[in-house]
């Protein structure tokens, strides 16, 4: 697989967030703006059917997107985080908790992305779980939402493979590229992952 070389050293990095085998999460810093803009732009092409429009007078992809990415990266409503390679931390993705609801609810709503040329090798399955662990765990919520278009199939069969069950249909719910998006909703419980956590590591000894 193509590989981008690294920029910086692993030790150079903010810490992770959570860990797995292959990847890990942390939060961005300032100094990923370079690297993160390429990749973005790099997989603009296969990201745009699925990504929402920037704010009025914004540019996706640029400085000022990243700047947006750094004021909302960790607050009481978000917690945005980079996926890396254990290997070289090279920036390979991003998985998010956004519009985090406290109280009777206690919910926050999952996204996530990959670049090029990471697509179809397991990592975002490893960093989603990750994401996951980090939501139930980390910041203790009772459920986690995904709200995935109908046509994208890879992202569907992601969430139903990290233990999201699938809800509901919701027509135009996300205005994405421009226009009002049906989107298929999915979610988990932290019951039920920590049901399905059990029964992984039972299959697994």
């Amino acid at each position: 697989m193509p590989r981008q070389p690294a920029q910086r050293s692993v030790e150079s990095l903010a810490p992770p967030i959570r860990s797995g085998a292959r990847v890990f999460l942390r939060f961005p810093v300032p100094g990923d703006a370079d690297e993160i803009i390429a990749l973005r732009k790099r997989s603009s092409k296969r990201l745009k059917p699925w990504d929402p429009k920037p704010p009025r007078g914004k540019t996706m992809w640029s400085t000022d997107w990243f700047a947006r990415l750094l004021e909302s990266r960790s607050s009481p409503a978000h917690c945005k985080m980079l996926l890396c390679l254990n290997d070289d931390g090279a920036i390979i993705g991003g998985a998010n908790i956004n519009e985090i609801v406290r109280g009777p609810f206690n919910n926050g709503i999952a996204g996530w992305w990959i670049g090029d040329p990471y697509e179809g090798h397991g990592y975002m399955t490893e960093g989603l779980a990750l994401l996951l662990e980090h939501a139930f765990i980390g910041l203790r919520l009772h459920r986690v939402e995904a709200n995935v278009r109908p046509e994208n199939v890879r992202s569907r069969a992601l969430a139903l493979r990290t233990g999201f069950r699938h809800e509901g249909f919701s027509p135009r719910y996300l205005q994405i590229n421009g226009e009002w998006a049906d989107h298929d909703r999915y979610a988990v419980v932290v019951e039920e992952w920590r049901a399905n956590r059990r029964k992984a590591r039972m299959s697994s000894r």
